[in-house]
């Protein structure tokens, strides 16, 4: 649910900035579905199955929460929903498309977080969102075109109820930011990003300290983060004491 919330806020910041995304949230089958776009990333469903069985209706309902905005129907379906949930999925010919894996690790005041020293980690404020977006943007989108629909997923995010952005600087040059919002006691880290020329450096690293640290500040009790199983940055997550609480899996319905 942290990171449904996480979906709800950024789509309701980016209704605000640009209407005419027709940005909507709505609680559906005891999680959230998010549109903020057609191709947008943001726009999928979390939570799905988590408060009990899910009948009919209610995927109905789902499917045509996505439908009626012109997008496929995606879920981030936990395990802990329950296989019945996937099979109804697979009745309606669904697809599989990502796994990701869920990380958490406990949050104590105390807590001591390092990072390299020659890495610089600063709070954005509201001055630095154009540096903020194009860095984390570009980070992703690597040797392509950053395209105007991830820009305002990006600005979303960034303006997000009760989510705090960071940026992380190399010898005074911006080079990765990221983002954590807190839910119910969790820290939801999200939206980490390096941009190539400086990967290698510590820069994840000293951006999950720094996020780590004002969690740990704020009372949260958890921190999570996702990341692809496997992958350089789970590695850097499980440096930071985190483990693995389940799998999740993407499936989506084209529309028909």
């Amino acid at each position: 649910m942290a990171s449904a919330t996480s979906g709800q806020r950024c789509a309701e910041a980016a209704q605000k900035l640009h209407p005419n995304i027709g940005a909507a949230a709505e609680e559906i089958a005891g999680g959230i579905a998010v549109f903020a776009g057609a191709d947008s990333p943001v726009t999928q469903a979390l939570g799905v199955g988590l408060h009990g069985e899910v009948g009919t209706a209610e995927l109905d309902r789902l499917e045509e929460f996505f439908r009626l905005r012109g997008a496929a129907t995606a879920i981030e379906l936990c395990p802990l929903a329950g296989l019945p949930l996937y099979e109804a999925f697979a009745k309606r010919e669904y697809r599989l498309v990502e796994v990701s894996n869920v990380l958490v690790r406990e949050l104590c005041p105390t807590d001591e977080f390092t990072s390299p020293p020659e890495i610089t980690i600063l709070r954005a404020t509201p001055e630095d969102e154009g540096l903020f977006t194009r860095t984390v943007a570009q980070g992703f989108a690597e040797d392509v075109p950053v395209s105007q629909s991830i820009l305002d997923v990006m600005q979303g995010f960034f303006y997000s109820e009760g989510t705090n952005s960071f940026l992380a600087f190399v010898d005074g040059v911006a080079a990765g930011g990221a983002s954590a919002l807190i839910h119910d006691g969790v820290a939801g880290m999200f939206g980490a990003s390096t941009l190539p020329e400086f990967r290698g450096r510590g820069v994840q690293s000293a951006l999950l300290a720094a996020r780590l640290r004002w969690a740990a500040e704020h009372g949260c009790d958890l921190a999570k983060g996702i990341t692809l199983p496997g992958s350089s940055s789970q590695r850097n997550h499980e440096r930071f004491d985190f483990r693995v609480v389940y799998t999740r899996t993407k499936l989506i319905r084209a529309l028909s």
